[in-house]
């Protein structure tokens, strides 16, 4: 890794101290690095657990040619669109049957079963032959504390743990890497497997990993990372009326994002389905990843609609939820960049000219009486509006574009809404100057109040 590189994950490292939320315009967070989200809901309330990436120890470098993961971290989504960092859930160093330093805690997963909460996870094992084992931990709530297991799942060999608890309560395992995965029934205990694994039948050859299942309608969906030797990794799936298989493969829901990784999860929240997933927004590295989510649909046949990545992602702002407006639907007449200054790590809105505009989906009203806007201005020339809808739409709000310093200085400036607005609506940003100038204002964020 490159001195650039390295100085620039200890600058980001330092920022990421400051700030403990993300916001759920992808990527889902931005203060640290996040990968192989696995999302689940419990009582009604939207989970993440995903792996995380950093930077090799230096001088140990060469020791990471591909990913260096230190352990896992949990969140939960707050309010309508802000994410909730729970802190650590396992470092490496914490795994009692695991080698030290090794920085090999890939992707995890979590589930519930009678009230106790069961925590799987692939680890580099101590006095063992094998690439990872899979480890448990059992806590009476989702973010932990757990208690973990002195000892690695017997006759498990092999990464990224996948949990199907189906509607008789009786939960299958599933997990492999490399050309096969693997599923077995679980025992009650959740800790021990009630027979040997079995390799799973009907699923394209190539390299496979990442193995999440789900029930839909009574058909059994397995979902998998599949490499294409013309493509790369990409996201697959198969379908069977069994929760061991045979499956039968169906194609992919998710391309190839530049020629990277791609590991998932699908999960069904507020009667909408959702694909987790990862890319490298933050980096521009692919071994540096953020999680992403986008929603997913389904064909009347059962089939999936290919996702296809947005920025947009998923989650409905409301009142203090801040809205990264360069996330947006549309944006016309402007461009987004990688935000300047002592910003967090993010993206801002720029080179606005005279009547370009910015729409964002799916913003809740009720309850709000004004209107934050993050900016950086070198000049003090117009205005931008906040209008529903459209670019026509009613008027709301009205800041002025003063000089703030420069264009990477920022300031945090609020007005009133101009009446009470209710209900969902899509958010319009029409920016205003003389016609000829090339930027108005750099705009970040907006927050309702």
């Amino acid at each position: 890794m490159n001195k650039s590189i390295l100085l620039r994950g200890i600058l980001f490292l330092l920022l990421a101290m400051q700030y403990s939320l993300g916001y759920s315009q992808n990527p889902l967070v931005t203060h640290m690095f996040t990968a192989d989200p696995t999302a689940r809901v419990f009582n009604g309330k939207l989970y993440v657990f995903p792996s995380s990436d950093t930077y090799p120890p230096n001088g140990r470098e060469a020791e990471f040619p591909r990913f260096c993961m230190p352990g896992y971290h949990a969140f939960s989504l707050e309010n309508g669109s802000t994410w909730k960092d729970h802190g650590w859930v396992l470092k490496e160093n914490d795994v009692p049957w695991g080698e030290k330093d090794t920085y090999a805690m890939w992707a995890p997963d979590c589930i519930e079963k009678d009230g106790k909460y069961y925590y799987y996870y692939p680890a580099k094992p101590k006095n063992d032959r094998a690439f990872r084992r899979i480890g448990v931990g059992v806590s009476d709530k989702p973010t932990g504390p757990f208690k973990w297991e002195k000892s690695f799942i017997k006759d498990v060999t092999g990464i990224d743990p996948g949990l199907l608890l189906d509607d008789d309560n009786k939960a299958y395992l599933f997990f492999g890497g490399g050309h096969e995965l693997y599923a077995a029934p679980l025992k009650d205990n959740m800790k021990e497997v009630a027979a040997k694994p079995i390799l799973i039948d009907g699923l394209p050859a190539g390299y496979k990993e990442g193995s999440f299942p789900f029930k839909k309608d009574g058909i059994y969906y397995l979902t998998f990372a599949h490499v294409f030797p013309d493509e790369g990794y990409t996201i697959g799936y198969a379908t069977s009326d069994k929760p061991m298989g045979p499956y039968t493969y169906q194609g992919k829901i998710m391309d190839n994002i530049y020629n990277g990784t791609n590991h998932h999860s699908v999960v069904k929240y507020n009667d909408q389905w959702i694909l987790f997933y990862h890319s490298w927004d933050i980096s521009g590295y692919n071994k540096l990843r953020s999680m992403r989510a986008d929603y997913m649909t389904f064909k009347k046949d059962g089939t999936i609609k290919k996702v296809k990545p947005t920025l947009r992602g998923i989650g409905t702002p409301q009142v203090n939820d801040t809205i990264q407006v360069d996330r947006c639907n549309e944006i016309s007449g402007a461009k987004t960049a990688f935000v300047g200054g002592n910003e967090p790590n993010g993206w801002m809105v720029c080179d606005a000219k005279m009547m370009s505009s910015v729409r964002f989906d799916r913003v809740k009203f009720d309850g709000a009486k004004k209107i934050q806007a993050r900016i950086a201005s070198g000049q003090r020339n117009g205005s931008f509006e906040i209008r529903l809808n459209n670019p026509k739409g009613k008027l709301i709000a009205e800041f002025p574009i003063n000089y703030t310093g420069g264009w990477n200085t920022w300031e945090t400036i609020e007005t009133e809404l101009k009446e009470p607005i209710t209900g969902t609506h899509n958010l319009v940003v029409v920016f205003k100057s003389d016609w000829g100038n090339t930027k108005s204002v750099n705009l970040n964020w907006l927050l309702l109040k």
